[in-house]
């Protein structure tokens, strides 16, 4: 008989005359024959669907009893339920609104991921899921064998509200083998991305605390807040860590901090503690800050936190529009390595400036304005001095663009810098002082473009840069000028110190070209090579900024992009007399199953950068995907100067359906007084299904049989 549409309620009313009330508008069905028996029952067969307010139901017959207002659904029976959730069963007696009654021999999948088997199952109140002789498991289950992990319990009750999943009398087995039993059990399931609960515990061995277990807490404390405490023990150490985490309608702060009782300093209570946050002021200001502490230098590394050298501690505000900047930061550092000192590193950093722009009709161009307030303090000498020093300036330029000739680009630049500053407790430099700093610049470019009869497009850029600029006044300490160097982005620059205690003077002239290629084959790359000429000599750059002289080193870099996601990437310094100095190369390879980078570094020994030995090391990251199911990662670090590691690790990851596991291995080599060396193993372990916000999404298993 051919399909059609009958509709419980109002369709079918006229025609049967014989359902009650309740039932009018409870659901829609699709059969492909419906008949009323004699006891005035309304039955459908063949290609049975039922509909109700996003729920779908299939069968191969459903009966509906007016005199108990219940349907009767005969197998096989499909459910779907609006949130996703799946039931099959064999027989089933329900409510017109699908939303209380029993199933027998059903399943029920949550999440297309976590799958139950059960001897019966019955809904109530539309909300509650009770399952008896359950099995579960988000494995591929194969006919004749068990699937790789699998939970039995007595009864599962899944809240359809809470999204919480409550097992009573569950035994825990792998590969059919019992393993542990549980009298009560609660977990969420798959669809929730929050829930109160044991997050994935994970075992750790190092040389300095032994083998250990981590078993983070997670505490939901609503939408906006939630804690996670994890106790970590091992026989050479009690450790408690938390993670306090709170978002508000205007911003969000992070707390992270532990505390530790161990054996590498057994009279000693250890820890360490970061804040963070920022939060959206009114104004279109913005305020952030940050807290870093710890009870000695060798904690985080320690415990693997971090493995920075210095602490930061700080507190800033900011605001951008399109014509106008303002920003403020107040700095406190706490050094962790001994050569971290007060000459190098003040402990407490300043600032605040504002800078705007407009662009005046009379003139033309781009003028700028702005002013800066800054200063650091030495509370105390430690290895270095207890110098202090404050600065205000005030600045002004103006630059505009041309095109000139045959299509030569011109870019003019000048201003005026007014500083005062105010120098204590130091000896030598103590006193007042101002000085005024005029300057000028003059670049011009001239773009010349060519395309192949291939496709591809070459553009050379040849640039000459005129600079003057001067200084009249004072000369205070260079605080903040000794790290400068010569790179791609400062070569026409003004000038190329670092900060503001600095700037170059005297007549300079820049020079080099660009040389830029566009292939059709699907390859790119960029050139870059230029030097600067002085008629005075500077001395306040150190002799491996390649900036020192009365010519600077030529700088060489240089891009190349391939197809099939590889790139190169390199940089370097070349005397005159074709010795290289400074130089950094990377390459790097990104595909489906592959992802790699690796680098090296060279910097020649400079006493004024407090570098007393040369550095050369290389550096690199893989990440291989083997299959769907493994992964690996290696990463690693050499010194070759001195012809020793310095960090190696490995990542072993098995991941399918239902179980996720991670054993990684590192080892951290220190050649310190203040810290040692060691390995870490780390392995961890969890089931797809389960976790918060974790689901299975690889390739499931295919069963052979």
């Amino acid at each position: 008989m051919m399909r059609f549409l009958k509709i419980l309620a109002a369709a079918l009313l006229p025609l049967f005359g014989a359902l009650p009330l309740a039932a009018q508008s409870a659901a829609t069905l699709l059969a492909d024959q419906i008949s009323v028996t004699a006891s005035g029952a309304l039955a459908a067969r063949g290609n049975v669907d039922a509909l109700f307010e996003g729920t779908r139901l299939s069968a191969a017959g459903i009966i509906y009893d007016p005199q108990t207002d219940r349907l009767v659904f005969e197998g096989p029976i499909l459910i779907r339920l609006a949130d996703g959730t799946m039931f099959t069963a064999e027989r089933a007696d329900l409510d017109p609104r699908l939303e209380n009654g029993l199933l027998l021999g059903a399943r029920m999948v949550l999440d297309r991921q976590l799958q139950f088997a059960a001897s019966q199952i019955s809904r109530t109140e539309g909300r509650y899921t009770e399952l008896k002789q359950v099995v579960a498991t988000s494995c591929q289950v194969c006919a004749g064998e068990a699937p790789l992990w699998e939970i039995r319990a007595s009864s599962v009750t899944h809240d359809q509200i809470e999204r919480q999943l409550y097992f009573s009398d569950a035994v825990f087995r792998i590969r059919g083998i019992p393993v542990f039993w549980l009298p009560w059990m609660r977990m969420p399931d798959p669809t929730l991305s929050r829930a109160t609960g044991f997050l994935i515990p994970s075992l750790r061995s190092t040389d300095l605390l032994g083998v250990g277990l981590k078993a983070p807490y997670f505490i939901a404390l609503g939408d906006q807040r939630d804690l996670t405490l994890t106790p970590y023990l091992s026989p050479l150490t009690t450790t408690i860590e938390a993670r306090y985490r709170q978002a508000y309608l205007t911003g969000q702060i992070e707390v992270e901090a532990a505390l530790t009782q161990d054996r590498i300093r057994p009279s000693e209570t250890r820890g360490y503690l970061f804040a963070a946050g920022k939060f959206d002021l009114p104004d279109d200001y913005r305020l952030n800050f940050g807290v870093q502490t710890a009870s000695d230098e060798g904690y985080l590394l320690d415990y693997g936190h971090s493995s920075a050298d210095r602490l930061e501690n700080f507190v800033g505000f900011s605001r951008f529009r399109p014509d106008f900047i303002s920003q403020g930061r107040l700095t406190a550092y706490q050094g962790l390595l001994p050569d971290v000192t007060t000459e190098s590193t003040p402990p407490v950093l300043g600032s605040a400036r504002f800078e705007r722009q407009l662009r005046p009709d009379i003139i033309g161009g781009l003028l700028r304005y702005g002013g800066e307030i800054e200063g650091h303090a030495r509370p105390f000498e430690i290895g270095g001095t207890s110098r202090d020093v404050g600065r205000i300036g005030l600045t002004g330029a103006w630059q505009d663009t041309y095109v000139i000739g045959p299509g030569v680009i011109a870019e003019t630049e000048a201003g005026l810098t007014l500083d005062a500053y105010g120098t204590f407790d130091d000896p030598l430099n103590e006193g007042f002082l101002a000085r005024a700093q005029p300057e000028a610049l003059l670049t011009l470019r001239w773009p010349l473009v060519r395309s192949t009869a291939s496709g591809g497009v070459d553009v050379v850029e040849p640039v000459l840069a005129f600079a003057w600029s001067d200084s009249f006044g004072g000369s205070p300490v260079n605080e903040d000028g000794t790290r400068s160097e010569l790179d791609s982005g400062n070569l026409f620059a003004l000038s190329r110190f670092a900060g503001q205690d600095r700037i170059e003077t005297g007549p300079r002239l820049a020079f080099g070209a660009t040389w830029t290629r566009s292939d059709a084959n699907g390859w790119s790359g960029r050139m870059t090579a230029g030097q600067i000429r002085r008629l005075e000599e500077l001395a306040d750059f150190s002799t491996t900024s390649g900036l020192s002289g009365f010519g600077s080193n030529w700088l060489v870099a240089g891009q190349l992009t391939l197809p099939m996601g590889l790139t190169f990437d390199g940089r370097a310094l070349l005397s005159e007399e074709g010795i290289f100095g400074k130089s950094e190369g990377r390459i790097g390879w990104s595909s489906n199953r592959l992802d790699l980078s690796a680098g090296y570094v060279w910097l020649d020994a400079d006493l004024d950068e407090d570098r007393p030995d040369e550095i050369a090391e290389w550096a690199f990251d893989l990440g291989y995907r083997i299959n769907d199911v493994w992964s690996l990662d290696l990463s690693g670090r050499y010194d070759l100067a001195t012809d020793r590691p310095a960090t190696a690790g490995a990542t072993i990851g098995w991941n399918n359906e239902c179980v996720s596991v991670e054993l990684s291995a590192s080892r951290r080599y220190v050649y310190s007084t203040t810290v040692s060396s060691s390995t870490e193993l780390s392995l961890e372990i969890g089931l797809n299904g389960f976790s918060a916000g974790r689901s299975g999404t690889t390739t499931s298993r295919v069963c052979t049989n």
